[in-house]
């Protein structure tokens, strides 16, 4: 790889973060297939795919927001003006993307992996759409635990709501992070 190339990966990864407005346009099939491509790329112990992925784009956000709604109905909450609020969630972007891990059965490979893998699929993901332009936010909250949800997903209980992907283009232009003293995080390790 050239530095060149080494460097707009790099600035990349270093720019990316989460943006709360998000407008049209929305990624169209084949930059999203490209993303997709990416995200299932992740490290994946045994290549077991645990990693799924749902789109709700266009007309289809109404419904998903009244699923939300009545997930969260299931979860108990009985407040109108918060199961109403959770309805119109899907309206903040032109597209959302639930992420999930299915988990495969694997004496080698247990659950924790496999979620570490869906979420290295998801930031992937975050990566590819942003290099081609768009913008994203991974939220979860209450909703991906209710059994209501995973059912109408295609997931079983046991199973996981990685997050759901609020995908778009910026609104306005958001300022860089500060940067990151990595001593903080990083030390060598001693005997």
């Amino acid at each position: 790889m050239t530095d060149t190339a080494v460097d707009t990966v790099l600035q990349n990864i270093h720019h990316r973060q989460s943006v709360g407005h998000l407008i049209e346009p929305a990624p169209d099939a084949e930059q999203l297939e490209l993303a997709f491509h990416a995200a299932l790329t992740a490290p994946d112990h045994h290549r077991l795919k645990p990693t799924r992925f749902v789109v709700i784009a266009g007309d289809q956000r109404e419904a998903f927001g009244s699923l939300l709604s009545e997930a969260m109905a299931d979860l108990g909450e009985t407040e109108a003006a918060q199961l109403e609020r959770v309805k119109q969630h899907p309206f903040r972007a032109p597209m959302l993307v639930v992420a999930m891990t299915k988990f495969q059965e694997h004496a080698k490979v247990p659950d924790f992996e496999q979620t570490l893998s869906t979420g290295a699929a998801v930031q992937n993901f975050l990566l590819a759409l942003q290099s081609q332009g768009f913008a994203t936010m991974w939220r979860s909250g209450a909703v991906v635990e209710s059994g209501l949800f995973k059912k109408a997903l295609g997931l079983e209980e046991k199973d996981l709501v990685s997050g759901i992907i609020y995908v778009g283009t910026a609104a306005k232009a958001i300022p860089l992070r500060g940067e990151i003293n990595i001593q903080d995080y990083v030390s060598d390790w001693k005997k």
